[in-house]
């Protein structure tokens, strides 16, 4: 089911979290050459994926809501 990114986080290992519009969370690593998102590694390029969508595993599989960070941060 795809649903916007509407903010980022970081985890505790300091890996981008996308955070969607559904209240799920999804990573969202730069990891060549298995994952090529090297928007995730900037502030400009995080910004300009806000709204963008994304697959969320978490709703097909109807999983309840990933709660933190409650605010969306921007980074």
């Amino acid at each position: 089911m795809k649903q916007a990114i509407i903010g980022f986080h970081q985890d505790n290992e300091q890996h981008w979290v996308a955070q969607l519009a559904c209240g799920h969370h999804q990573h969202t690593r730069h990891n060549p050459p298995w994952t090529e998102r090297p928007w995730v590694i900037t502030p400009q390029g995080r910004q300009s994926m806000l709204g963008h969508l994304l697959d969320c595993k978490k709703c097909e599989q109807n999983a309840p809501r990933d709660w933190f960070p409650p605010v969306p941060s921007h980074h």
